[in-house]
């Protein structure tokens, strides 16, 4: 690049950070005071007022991912009930607990990935034949699967898609990953952060235990909850979609 646009650019971006700190410590706090009065509303309808809810990272930012901790003498309904509460609320981006001091979670209630897959037991996401389309009558179960994921915001959940064993091995790969894009995407559409969706696909390569590999019900898609994920360090987080 040449020498006078690389001083020129470095100096465009050096002035975009300073606006953005800038802005974010004027309309840091405001913002955020706005969220934390609604969520703490949004805890003490729910049952939860000896819950304490944290805006700021480890790092001292604001942060629209609150950290919940304390209530410990409150029943594990109540603690869910009250973490669905404060997810909801619009301009949150998901909620965490924080770790007692052996580093285990504080509370273990949000079964998110358990409540998906009881909900896929009897029911699958279903395509068009040897497609990524995701069939119309799945729209209300993916309704369902979003709904039962949004404790789990905050976190990476990986999307898996998976094919039976029949045709070509690597074109059962690509429309398994191509698959669980669609699914990824459909839920992004319904409020789960993009960011933390992971989607991937194995095509035949793990059948359903004592499944015979070429059963069509190995064609299915899997999600679990693969890790706590650390919000970044940044002044503040851009409000959007809940």
């Amino acid at each position: 690049m040449n020498p006078r646009r690389a001083s020129i650019a470095a100096a465009g971006a050096a002035l975009c950070l300073a606006l953005s700190f800038a802005a974010s410590r004027l309309y840091g706090p405001v913002f955020i005071e706005g969220l934390e009065r609604k969520a703490v509303a949004a805890r003490d309808a729910a049952g939860g007022q000896g819950i304490a809810l944290a805006f700021r990272d480890r790092y001292g930012w604001y942060t629209r991912h609150p950290i919940l901790s304390g209530g410990r003498r409150l029943d594990a309904a109540t603690r869910t009930r009250v973490a669905l509460a404060v997810a909801e609320v619009p301009g949150i981006g998901g909620v965490s607990w924080a770790r007692d001091s052996d580093g285990v979670p504080a509370v273990t209630t949000l079964h998110c990935q358990d409540d998906v897959q009881t909900i896929l037991q009897t029911r699958t996401i279903r395509f068009s034949e040897a497609s990524a389309r995701i069939d119309p009558a799945s729209e209300r179960l993916l309704d369902e699967v979003a709904h039962a994921l949004r404790p789990c915001v905050g976190s990476i959940i990986a999307v898996t898609g998976h094919t039976d064993g029949g045709g070509n091995s690597e074109a059962n790969v690509a429309l398994s990953k191509a698959r669980a894009e669609a699914v990824r995407w459909a839920l992004v559409g319904r409020g789960i952060p993009a960011d933390g969706l992971r989607a991937t696909g194995v095509g035949a390569r793990d059948p359903i235990p004592g499944l015979d590999p070429l059963d069509p019900a190995n064609r299915r898609i899997e999600f679990s909850v693969i890790t706590s994920a650390p919000v970044k360090p940044t002044p503040i987080d851009t409000p959007g979609p809940g």
